[in-house]
């Protein structure tokens, strides 16, 4: 599933109704006092958690949303209907801004909880609300204030259990194919993954855990370079990091101690508390070496990184590997090893419980 992270909308509020300007005419009553009503709130729009939705593709089709305006009051003392309200349902842990002023408004962090993002106009008042002992027949009313309109950028979050992190064309996308019915886009070009996919893992029945494919970062992510705020944003929200090396060693794929570090350091440049979250080290594509290869290169990289941490040796493309990496992962969650997955960033990380290591190092 392509899972969209962004939208920009537009919001206006209804207009609130005018007052009424009437006299009350009736058999035998010539002259009538003023009786004109007043008018009628204009809706507000808010924003609705729903935790039955993951996505804000709705919001890229439809961009303009209004409230129903105010009636206008009537005579005979009659007030208008207020206008209906204009609800948005949006999934849980949106975080709404206006795009104009960069303002953060707030939050949807519930299921059913409300934010108010555009308020409705004031009704106006009718002339009866004017009379006096000097002025006995007023003609004056006020019209309805105007609804807020602005243009509002939503943005959500990954909540996953688990974030993949990597250079571009790591394996990434093949790991999370691979694992659960996630079908992302797979090639043999950079880039190929451009927004954040979710991925359900099911280890047994009743025995599972969400796993997030975040588009590749490079040099100068944290800076912003290649979209990496964007990126690097969603990794925030995961309880674990799957840091994912090519240790493929063909033609033009980085050097994966280098590569290591260059993500590293992006990530503690972007946030030191996102760096000391748990991670595990996956040796990816380890089919494309020479099966005597394979122990000896594996063991040189996480001696020359001087790793400490769980590391797994896994082929994506095939699964080779895969089973015991899903599993050791579940275990480490249900035994209470990884910090809890809120809808708010926490930097407060508990010290991490290494868990199996699959490969003997």
């Amino acid at each position: 599933m392509k899972f969209v992270d962004e939208a920009t909308i537009f919001v206006s509020a209804g207009n609130g109704g005018n007052g009424c300007a009437s006299f009350r005419r009736e058999k035998y009553i010539p002259k009538g006092g003023p009786d004109g009503g007043d008018g009628g709130d204009g809706g507000s729009v808010w924003l609705e958690g729903d935790e039955g939705l993951n996505t804000l593709a709705d919001f890229r089709f439809e961009r303009q949303h209004r409230a129903q305006r105010g009636q206008d009051g009537m005579g005979k003392q009659r007030t208008g209907a207020k206008g209906e309200d204009k609800v948005l349902r949006v999934p849980i842990g949106t975080v709404v801004f206006d795009h104009e002023t960069e303002e953060r408004i707030g939050e949807v962090l519930a299921h059913g909880e409300r934010l108010l993002v555009a308020k409705g106009g004031y009704h106006g008042i009718g002339n009866i609300h004017f009379k006096s002992s000097i002025n006995r027949a007023p003609r004056q009313f006020t019209s309805g204030k105007p609804g807020e309109e602005r243009e509002l950028r939503l943005e959500m979050q990954v909540l996953a259990d688990v974030g993949l992190l990597g250079l571009p064309n790591a394996g990434k996308s093949s790991l999370i194919r691979s694992v659960s019915a996630a079908r992302p886009r797979v090639a043999d070009y950079p880039f190929t993954t451009l927004h954040p996919n979710l991925g359900v893992v099911s280890v047994e029945p009743h025995r599972s855990f969400v796993m997030a494919d975040i588009p590749g970062l490079i040099e100068g992510a944290a800076e912003g370079a290649g979209l990496g705020h964007r990126f690097l944003k969603h990794l925030s929200r995961t309880r674990l990091l799957l840091h994912l090396l090519d240790v493929s060693g063909i033609e033009g794929v980085a050097d994966p101690v280098e590569a290591f570090h260059t993500l590293e350091r992006e990530l503690a440049r972007y946030d030191q508390a996102l760096a000391s979250r748990p991670r595990w080290l996956v040796l990816n594509k380890i089919d494309l070496l020479p099966a005597d290869e394979v122990g000896v290169r594996c063991k040189a990289i996480v001696k020359a990184l001087k790793w400490k941490g769980p590391v797994y040796r896994i082929a994506a493309i095939s699964g080779e590997g895969t089973k015991p990496l899903v599993y050791d992962i579940m275990k480490e969650i249900e035994e209470g090893h990884l910090p809890t997955l809120t809808t708010q960033t926490d930097h407060q990380w508990p010290e991490h419980q290494s868990g199996n290591v699959s490969s003997d190092y």
